[in-house]
């Protein structure tokens, strides 16, 4: 695409930045279809503002069609230009607040699955105060695997994230949230739930879902104890297969609670199958000062102001 009469000259103006979020959102959502929902938006709008800004810019920022939606090798560098942007507009918001001490901004999350059954409720409880500071501030946040919330608080993406503390990563810092108790269960269509006490070689001769995730050495010893038989990448799906009564599986006590009150899951072996995971709060070690960020870590440490 040629450039026009009014393309990019180096002045960013609020159109400018609003047609660049909408860009970015579209990128990480995979196409216009899936960014409607994120932004709130039609797709008609959504593809309104591509062109202004393909416009503006003079480049052909996207392939979008039966093929699917596909970035441009212009539109990868805009892309990458449009992070670093961002992230400084970010950066002089953060030394605007810290100047007048006044909470805004944005408070960006990453957070390991199915942790919001955890009867602490840190996290919640946190974030509950942040806002009553804060009524300004917007909270995203993103549900990831652990892996990828570690990249994308190294990389600035994320402000901080939750994950277990399997390992400990230099370009990080980590804040102790809890700990979480995992046991093997089965479900009421499984043969072992009326069981009264099956032995470890019945358990062991089961089907069995392992997770496809990293895992501690001793996490790894009481799987290596179970029949392998499928797979899953968090722990819904593991729950999912529990619940077809074929296979046995772990999962976090707080997370198969719901099951177990209903009669749908019972506990095998509780004493000599089950283990601990410790969460932590992490962030990018030597980042620049970010008063949002700053509130919700010593909120975090505060705890909750009553028992819950």
């Amino acid at each position: 695409m040629p450039p026009t009469s009014h393309s990019f000259r180096g002045q960013v103006s609020d159109i400018d930045i609003r047609h660049l979020r909408v860009f970015k959102a579209v990128v990480e959502c995979g196409g216009f279809s899936a960014a409607e929902v994120q932004l709130n938006i039609s797709r008609s709008a959504i593809s309104l503002s591509m062109a202004d800004l393909e416009q503006r810019l003079g480049l052909h920022l996207c392939q979008r069609g039966r093929a699917g939606f596909s970035l441009t090798a212009e539109g990868s560098r805009v892309y990458e230009a449009v992070l670093q942007l961002l992230a400084s507009l970010e950066g002089f918001r953060t030394r605007v607040n810290a100047i007048h001490a006044h909470l805004t901004g944005e408070l960006n999350i990453g957070i390991t699955d199915n942790l919001v059954t955890m009867h602490h409720m840190h996290i919640t409880n946190a974030l509950t105060r942040l806002k009553q500071q804060g009524p300004d501030v917007r909270i995203n946040i993103s549900m990831l695997p652990p892996s990828e919330i570690e990249v994308a608080v190294l990389d600035g993406r994320l402000h901080i994230g939750v994950v277990p503390q399997l390992r400990s990563l230099s370009g990080l810092d980590y804040l102790p949230l809890y700990e979480e108790t995992s046991s093997l269960y089965c479900s009421d269509n499984h043969p072992l739930f009326r069981k009264t006490e099956p032995g470890l070689d019945q358990v062991g001769s089961c089907d069995a879902v392992l997770p496809a995730y990293a895992q501690t050495p001793e996490v790894k010893a009481r799987h290596q104890r179970l029949r392998a038989s499928a797979t899953a990448t968090d722990r819904e799906g593991i729950a999912f297969l529990i619940l077809t009564g074929c296979f046995i599986g772990f999962l976090p006590d707080h997370f198969a609670r719901q099951w177990v009150n209903a009669g749908r899951m019972r506990i095998l072996l509780a004493e000599q199958m089950h283990y601990v995971t410790r969460y932590a709060a992490i962030t990018r070690r030597g980042a620049a000062p970010n008063l949002v960020l700053q509130t919700y870590l010593q909120l975090l440490q505060k705890g909750p102001d009553t028992p819950t």
